[in-house]
């Protein structure tokens, strides 16, 4: 298969209008312009011009120059019966550290699985995904902790204790930040002792069920993702208008400076981010009453999607859960994810 940075240089000679078209034929997958995708080597093409169109919207990944010295630095440490938790921070770039809670089981057995856990938006950012405040319903940080994985929760900003300025350090949305920090916690995870660095997953409500995404989407050692409430259609999003994903503090601004909060002039969306991830396994969890996110507009997404994933023989590999209720993560739908971890990752942390 063609490796990502290749497909990339590809595309940066293909003039063809079916490939500049193919950010406008979004839903179905399978083809760009009158070029059918019918082969793994096609589909890579197609997926390099997802991520150059994602990266139109939200700046480039930064170069790998930007990498410096985790220099993690422990703040608290609290024994709980199960877990231990650590409030720590890290450095992501120069001149900025970002808070997180780091959980490790007090009982092990041989390197264990690790989970990025992302929250949603929430003032005090990390603490809910670490069961500290907030809705219970989200505190799986601490849930997967207990389950036997090794599990991170950090501040993404302008959350919690996380008070960097995306704009300030050359950053053109706090999106692409988000992912750069994640990805550094990504490394923190892979650099501890207790973990087995090929099995690591991200999971995340709502802005954190976003931010999976997102993270997966850049880098590869996510092997796992769990979206909770993080996604629809752009079409579907507010009857259309996508001020609130153009938001500055949060989310991508060009929507609104460069498209003009248009789903039709936004060059990617997300039935191509969950395409672009195949063939990983991902969960989502859509929930029926969710006046967020549509359910049947996340179905729809999942079912463009779902010819890619048939293409790497791994259409199994992402599911859709439809809880009743609003945007919440219930039990049900945790455990069910938590489920779909564990196989993914094919550890001994599975448990009934």
């Amino acid at each position: 298969m063609i490796n990502a940075v290749k497909a990339i240089l590809l595309l940066g000679g293909l003039t063809s209008a079916s490939w500049i078209q193919a950010g406008e034929n979004r839903e179905n997958l399978m083809t760009a312009g009158d070029l059918p995708v019918t082969n793994t080597d096609r589909w890579a093409e197609r997926r390099a011009h997802i991520i150059k169109n994602v990266q139109e919207v939200i700046g480039q990944f930064p170069d790998q120059k930007k990498t410096v010295p985790l220099d993690v630095k422990v703040i608290e440490t609290v024994t709980l019966p199960n877990v231990t938790r650590q409030k720590i921070t890290y450095a992501v770039e120069t001149g900025d550290r970002v808070p997180a809670y780091l959980f490790v089981p007090n009982k092990r057995d041989g390197k264990l699985s690790a989970m990025i856990c992302l929250h949603q938006t929430y003032d005090k950012g990390k603490e809910e995904p670490a069961g500290i405040s907030g809705n219970p319903n989200l505190y799986y940080a601490l849930e997967l902790a207990e389950r036997g994985y090794v599990t991170l929760a950090p501040d993404c900003p302008p959350f919690g204790e996380n008070h960097s300025d995306a704009y300030k350090l050359g950053y053109e949305s706090v999106t692409m930040k988000a992912v750069w920090n994640h990805k550094c916690g990504v490394d923190l995870l892979a650099s501890l002792p207790e973990v087995n660095n090929a099995e690591i997953g991200s999971i995340g409500h709502s802005h954190g069920g976003f931010n999976s995404l997102m993270l997966a989407l850049f880098d590869p050692r996510i092997k796992v993702v769990v979206t909770s409430c993080g996604f629809s259609s752009f079409r579907d999003y507010n009857k259309g208008n996508l001020e609130g994903w153009s938001q500055r503090l949060y989310y991508m601004p060009k929507i609104k400076t460069k498209y003009g909060n248009s789903p039709g002039k936004v060059p990617f969306d997300f039935s191509e981010i969950l395409g672009a991830l195949a063939p990983r396994p991902v969960y989502i969890n859509s929930p029926l009453g969710d006046s967020t996110f549509d359910a049947q507009s996340v179905d729809r997404c999942v079912a463009s999607a779902t010819p890619v994933y048939k293409l790497f023989g791994a259409n199994s590999k992402i599911v859709v859960f439809h809880p009743p209720g609003q945007h919440n993560f219930p039990v049900d739908a945790r455990t069910a994810a938590y489920k779909f971890i564990d196989n993914a990752l094919r550890t001994a942390n599975s448990q009934p």
